[in-house]
């Protein structure tokens, strides 16, 4: 049976191989990720790689083998759906389901996990848009388009959040953004660091690095008038 330490690193290591396009994640990397020491984190690469978990180089970085990967979906399986499970039962919100589920998420069965899903209907994504693993291990990944990535004029849908520390999602939660939203970006300012959007009637402006961290959907473009159009 796996332990809490090597569920963990396995579910980082696979997030960051993702978020690197399949290339192997760095040793800094996952010390970053789970701020451990990277000393530490090379003990552990080793340990993986002995177990069958992982392939791990040095100065090239590891990759999960198939039953690693298969270890990971399970256990961001069981985080999403228990995040889901408290915000549409317990009502807690999204800027507060995922310490919980950090916490939760070792402890729980796969019996139990699989009778959430069932109660709540086989949902496809957790309360920050991220795709919850099938019980056969399959998952279907979304949007990889964020909204810093769109141009004035371009019409979207918020499809998921990427980052997902308590104060940043309850300053998304401030400004009125939040999953499903739709809206149309008026200006982007790359000197600035800053991308506009109307959200029906409201004006928002983030930061390109905020926007970076959620992912959209994009509709059909829409006009502008010029006057909110700036580059």
């Amino acid at each position: 049976m796996a332990t809490l330490t090597i569920e963990n690193y396995v579910k980082t290591i696979y997030q960051l191989v993702l978020d690197n396009d399949g290339q192997p994640a760095a040793t800094g990397q996952v010390a970053d990720a789970l701020d451990v020491s990277p000393g530490t984190v090379t003990s552990m690469l080793k340990t993986l790689s002995t177990s069958g978990l992982a392939a791990y180089r040095p100065y090239e970085g590891v990759v999960l083998s198939d039953s690693g990967e298969a270890l990971a979906l399970r256990v961001l399986r069981r985080h999403r759906l228990i995040e889901l499970f408290l915000q549409n039962t317990l009502e807690l919100t999204w800027d507060e389901v995922h310490d919980e589920a950090e916490n939760m998420e070792h402890a729980v069965s796969d019996l139990l996990i699989d009778r959430i899903d069932d109660y709540l209907g086989h949902p496809e994504t957790d309360p920050h848009g991220d795709p919850i693993p099938k019980s056969d291990g399959t998952i279907a990944m979304g949007s990889n388009t964020s909204l810093a990535e769109l141009a004035p004029g371009d019409r979207f849908r918020i499809s998921r959040v990427t980052r997902q520390d308590a104060e940043f999602l309850r300053e998304l939660s401030r400004i009125g953004l939040q999953l499903q939203s739709t809206g149309v970006v008026t200006g982007k300012h790359v000197t600035a660091n800053s991308i506009a959007f109307f959200m029906g009637e409201t004006s928002i402006e983030l930061t390109l690095d905020a926007a970076s961290e959620v992912l959209v959907d994009v509709e059909d473009p829409t006009t502008v008038s010029q006057e909110d159009v700036s580059v």
